[in-house]
């Protein structure tokens, strides 16, 4: 076990560190509360035309296969808030599993993987306001999964074009807010197993 965290203070697990730390976050009795800036995202291109990388990220590397799992509570305000899993080898090719909130429909969970700088989004009508999520690599093939009515439910099998399988990726949480401010996030648990 890489990391086997129940997010109950008072640190955060020496092996995972920030990329564009948020002011807003915190250890409570609750988890870990993330609070993204505004104008933060992950998309590459595909049907919006846009290219956005800026979001925070709570990541470990970690070699070989292995299996990362979450459990996320959403405190959503604004269309497209967004918390889950992330995998990354660079800008131009990541994945992210979450439940992106939509204020006039069900929300929407989803799986967006971003080969050569194109994302693609597969997604399914979610209600609900929080949600256990996994992914787990093998030889650089990932499966993503949800936990729907205590079942692990698939969500969907990709592979990641610049992961030969043997390289160090970085994996952990992440937390984004496209369209303003006051989205709360909070992870209660994460593991990573190798």
């Amino acid at each position: 076990m890489l990391i086997d965290e129940r997010f109950t203070g008072p640190l955060l697990p020496p092996q995972l560190s920030w990329t564009d730390e948020p002011e807003g976050w915190r250890l409570t009795p609750d988890g870990l509360v993330v609070a993204p800036a505004a104008g933060t995202d992950f998309w590459q291109r595909t049907h919006y035309g846009f290219r956005v990388d800026q979001g925070p990220c709570l990541l470990a590397p970690v070699s070989g296969d292995f299996t990362m799992e979450t459990e996320v509570a959403f405190e959503p305000v604004h269309q497209y808030d967004q918390a889950g899993l992330m995998v990354r080898l660079s800008a131009d090719c990541w994945l992210k599993t979450s439940v992106e909130y939509e204020p006039d429909g069900p929300s929407r969970l989803g799986v967006v993987v971003t080969n050569n700088g194109w994302s693609d989004w597969s997604t399914q009508d979610f209600h609900g306001d929080g949600i256990a999520l996994r992914v787990a690599r093998v030889s650089g093939d990932y499966s993503v999964h949800a936990l729907i009515d205590r079942d692990w439910t698939q969500l969907r099998i990709c592979h990641l074009m610049a992961d030969d399988g043997g390289q160090p990726v970085k994996a952990g949480l992440y937390a984004c807010s496209p369209r303003g401010e006051g989205f709360r996030a909070i992870f209660r648990w994460l593991t990573i197993a190798t």
